[in-house]
């Protein structure tokens, strides 16, 4: 029995165990929404952007850990999705994404809506396809799906014109995938392994720096034996996050630009650094030829290209790090955890005072909400049970900085490509995968207005996606490099001219309100605690508008392109209504 190329495509993605598809209809993909018309296995989930289908399906997916799915139509809907899947491919997201195609006859010919979506998105998928032919729709799919998700993850793109959405031909699943040309190699050299164990054995200033390759294997039980077992402490970079407990007494929190004091001397005094599954981003290393200066650096990573790109490596261990750290487990298992303890005495102690020299700090006010403590509140009354989103800017930073993530995949932000409007779609993805969870976007003023026309989304589909919206009327970390960096010109990133609280644009709660969502507003520090007890509560989407004090920075700071511990950190105001609070 002949079926239709939709068809096929639709049934492709059920034998894949998809759920969920994110996405806008448009001319050339009708013969697909034709079809999910009368689907009951499969629930499209209509967005009100392109960008924000793809960010959600990318949500979906670093919660589940499984490949999300967007599909958008051709032209502008194509292009649209680009900024989507250019944050999954920085950040290592398994999504496939459909797009439609205009005709295979009118390719190339200028056609109404026609974009070569395959030559513009090949810099940022890990891989794409271009269907000329129904016959290949299931094998693309299935190999698609296979690609995204094994190796190192990351986006890949199938375009599909009309006609082929639209031919007919009979429905063969093909029950395994053979890629010559792509063999991902997950066990690492035994050899290698033994060398970094020797090394881990000699060390007495070892750091461990995870990264979100941890996550992304499933990792992190045996990257907390290893920490436990070799008494070695634990960095997490912003990927990283959730995959080291952060209240464990060996996590020395976030690296890098806004990294802890204790974290950045840490690396830059350590004998050995272990990096596991990140790939030495410049906002982890700051200047790279004087990152970790006295150490031997053991890379552990799945894809070979990361290993010795951006900084020297001593030992390369090209696998996955779930089974790279499970034989190299067992080789430091000869050594007692008593003995270990006696090994790294020292070097935990001078970590300890640093800890104690330069906590994580901000001033708490009585008279004015700090963001800070808007994130902290948060922290206390969901007891870190919770799934974090972030946008990107300040926000993102306090909430890396001031919220302990135990668990992983309950982080969710945009690392690599720092997009703006990605936290809001990504809560939503999450919330569908997770309908009984408390998801949380943590926003900027700036930020939640890139995708704010998901409120239709999220309040017709009746999610209680709750969005903490840290509004400090500016570009908040535009502003504070333009203070710091150029003289205090805030060129265009003061977006209330007023700069008072009662004349922002827009009011947040009533555009809640107009979407048919819970708006909520606190201008005072008394009030942040009620509010987010009260919008915990409620089953509805809620914006939450925390009025905050715009003059806040994000510290530690370490200016672009310095060593990572040459920290700039708060200049502390001596008021008597004002006092230090410490984040242990």
């Amino acid at each position: 029995m002949k079926i239709s190329g939709a068809e096929i495509i639709l049934e492709s993605l059920k034998r894949e165990g998809v759920k969920y598809i994110f996405g806008y209809p448009g001319g050339v993909v009708l013969n697909i929404f034709d079809v999910l018309y009368e689907n009951t296995d499969l629930r499209l989930i209509l967005t009100r952007h392109e960008q924000a289908a793809v960010h959600a399906a990318d949500g979906y997916a670093r919660a589940t850990g499984k490949a999300g799915v967007a599909l958008v139509t051709s032209g502008p809907g194509a292009t649209n999705a680009v900024t989507g899947i250019a944050t999954a491919s920085m950040d290592s997201v398994p999504i496939v994404v459909l797009t439609g195609q205009v005709p295979t006859m009118l390719i190339g010919n200028d056609a109404f809506q026609e974009a070569d979506i395959v030559g513009i998105t090949r810099p940022c998928t890990k891989h794409n396809f271009l269907v000329k032919d129904v016959n290949d729709l299931a094998m693309t799919i299935k190999e698609a799906f296979h690609i995204a998700t094994t190796g190192r993850p990351g986006p890949v793109l199938i375009d599909l014109p009309k006609d082929v959405t639209g031919g007919k031909t009979e429905f063969v699943w093909p029950e395994k995938v053979d890629l010559p040309g792509y063999k991902p190699k997950y066990e690492g050299n035994k050899w290698m392994i033994n060398q970094a164990a020797a090394l881990i054995e000699k060390s007495r200033k070892p750091v461990i720096v995870a990264g979100g390759g941890v996550i992304a294997s499933g990792a992190y039980k045996e990257l907390k034996e290893l920490a436990e077992m070799t008494q070695i402490p634990v960095t997490t970079t912003l990927m990283g996050i959730g995959g080291f407990p952060g209240s464990h007494p060996l996590s020395l929190g976030m690296p890098g630009m806004h990294g802890t004091y204790y974290a950045n001397r840490s690396i830059q005094d350590s004998d050995l650094l272990i990096a596991v599954g990140m790939r030495f981003d410049d906002r982890v290393t700051g200047k790279t030829d004087a990152f970790a200066p006295n150490a031997s650096i053991i890379h552990i990573d799945i894809d070979p290209t990361s290993i010795k790109k951006n900084v020297r490596v001593d030992v390369p261990i090209v696998g996955d790090v779930k089974k790279v750290l499970t034989v190299l487990n067992k080789l430091l298992k000869t050594e007692s955890k008593s003995q270990w303890k006696e090994i790294r005495k020292a070097w935990l102690k001078q970590i300890d005072d640093w800890k104690h020299e330069r906590p994580l700090t901000y001033t708490y006010s009585d008279d004015v909400i700090k963001p800070q403590y808007v994130v902290e509140k948060i922290y206390e009354l969901t007891k870190g049970d919770a799934i974090i989103t972030t946008e990107v800017g300040q926000n993102q930073m306090w909430a890396a900085q001031f919220y302990k993530y135990d668990k992983p995949r309950t982080f969710i932000s945009s690392g690599g490509l720092g997009t703006m409007g990605f936290g809001f779609p990504a809560a939503i993805g999450a919330q569908f995968a997770f309908p009984d969870k408390l998801v949380i976007d943590i926003a900027g003023d700036g930020s939640i207005q890139m995708n704010i026309q998901e409120l239709a989304t999220a309040v017709i589909n009746k999610l209680p996606v709750k969005v903490a919206i840290l509004n400090n009327r500016y570009l908040g970390m535009v502003r504070q490099w333009q203070e710091l960096f150029y003289g205090g010109r805030y060129a265009h990133t003061q977006l209330n001219p007023l700069n008072m609280a009662l004349d922002v644009v827009p009011d947040f709660v009533k555009v809640a309100e107009a979407y048919g969502a819970v708006g909520l507003r606190a201008e005072k520090p008394s009030e942040v605690e009620p509010l987010l007890k009260e919008a915990f509560k409620t089953k509805k989407t809620v914006f939450m508008d925390f009025i905050v004090d715009w003059k806040e920075k994000v510290y530690p700071m370490v200016p672009a392109g310095a060593p990572i511990d040459h920290m700039m950190f708060e200049e502390k105001e001596e008021k008597p209504a004002k006092k230090l609070k410490v984040v242990k």
